[in-house]
């Protein structure tokens, strides 16, 4: 069990409280919005609850790894690079702040550029019922440092911000950073907020106890990026949809031609072992049954039908065709439980899109007939919105990286300092 926000006594405290607020920017304007509003219903409740103060802190990009590149892409075009300006105008969590303000319609107070350290006065002098938002945690090398000591001195200075620690940033649960996890440490108090609660709930049974028949839909490009998970749901299910790039690993691993298709070779005895695996715990592998496929990887490339597993060498695979969907639509159909991580095609060009938005459909479907149904996972959360089914799903997750890993069975920091 974690502990949440219910088991708190809020009145009067002061909070600080970790969100992932780390959202695409273009010329300090939020493009999306969906990590911001998930955090709304928690900052609500604990404001509601009469806390002295509320301050915020996030990520926001990677500042140091980003301007990096920046810069060796100015110096080979021959340009200045101006560091300072290059954050300032990407990295700064102020628009970010202004933006929650108008979804709270409630003033959101920045702390200031200068950084995370040295705000307590600040915050202890904001009227009661204030909201504060930090800087972007990551401008401290402290934020990501390996070493526990330099990670515990900024984690002791953000905790001295509140009584209580909240932590709602799901999709940052999976690092061990001074705002994420260490900060524990130090807080009188850490508890889950309620959409690290909601994410938990619907991702960790799927792993120790889900409801049966589980059906797991697995995509993506490369099966090294995805191993631990087929072997981690193996387990409990009833069978594996696996598509995308990686399935063609799985099926030269089969003995199938696979033409120009993504493989990854040095994962073709992995591939084995894993169907052999699932031969013995009789658990179903789907694999496509027909393609869709082109001679190049390219938005334009012009579409081929063919009818079956195997590629001639002109062509790569991109997409499946109407025999695999019809496949997937009768196994997805009989699942209790549906869990989704990757596309099973090329999802961005739209020529070889129809393969994902039909699993989006049929997950959909499987939902309404009272299936759990979880989708985790950058790629297919993207999908799911592209076709504009994400509100037909039990649970669309907020976090990449964390969902992947707390579907593979690992603990993740974030969540276990929030442990009862």
């Amino acid at each position: 069990m974690i502990k949440t926000v219910k088991s708190v006594d809020f009145k009067g405290k002061r909070v600080i409280m970790r969100v992932d607020f780390n959202v695409p920017m273009k010329d300090g304007v939020v493009q999306d919005d969906t990590r911001i509003v998930a955090a709304i219903p928690t900052i609500t409740y604990i404001l509601e609850q009469g806390a002295a103060s509320l301050t915020l802190m996030s990520h926001l990009g990677d500042p140091a790894k980003d301007a990096a590149k920046a810069k060796e892409k100015a110096v080979k075009d021959g340009k200045v690079f101006d560091e300072a300006a290059y954050i300032k105008g990407k990295h700064r969590m102020a628009p970010v702040a202004a933006y929650l303000a108008k979804k709270l319609g409630k003033p959101v107070v920045f702390a200031g550029e200068d950084g995370c350290y040295g705000k307590k006065a600040f915050i202890e002098g904001q009227p009661d019922g204030s909201v504060v938002m930090l800087e972007n945690t990551r401008f401290h090398k402290e934020e990501t440092a390996k070493d526990t000591e330099s990670r515990d001195k900024l984690a002791k200075e953000l905790a001295s911000y509140g009584e209580v620690f909240v932590n709602d940033a799901f999709g940052t649960a999976h690092r061990d950073h001074a705002s994420t996890a260490s900060i524990a440490k130090f807080a009188p108090v850490s508890v889950a907020g309620f959409l690290m609660e909601k994410e938990v709930a619907y991702l960790e049974p799927i792993v120790t106890s889900p409801k049966k028949p589980l059906v797991a839909i697995i995509g993506g490009a490369k099966v090294s990026s995805k191993i631990a998970v087929l072997e981690s749901l193996l387990k409990n299910a009833h069978a594996l949809v696996i598509g995308g790039g990686m399935a063609y690993t799985f099926l030269k691993a089969q003995g199938h031609t696979v033409g120009k298709s993504l493989v990854e070779d040095d994962q073709i005895g992995t591939a084995k072992k894993v169907l052999d695996a699932a031969k013995k715990l009789e658990v179903e592998i789907v694999l496509p049954l027909d393609q869709v496929a082109a001679e190049t990887f390219d938005a334009n490339a012009k579409p081929i039908a063919v009818d079956g597993a195997d590629l001639p060498d002109n062509l790569m695979g991109l997409d499946v065709g109407p025999k695999t969907v019809a496949k997937y639509k009768e196994v997805i159909g009989t699942a209790a439980t549906v869990v989704w991580n990757g596309p099973v095609g090329v999802f961005e060009f739209e020529a070889f899109a129809k393969g994902t938005e039909e699993v989006a459909k049929i997950v959909a479907a499987a939902t309404g007939k009272g299936a759990v149904t979880v989708v985790g996972g950058g790629d297919s959360v993207a999908a799911v919105n592209k076709f504009g089914l994400a509100s037909q799903m039990s649970h669309v997750s907020t976090g990449g990286g964390a969902s992947l890993e707390l579907l593979e069975g690992k603990k993740l920091p974030g969540i276990e300092v929030c442990r009862g």
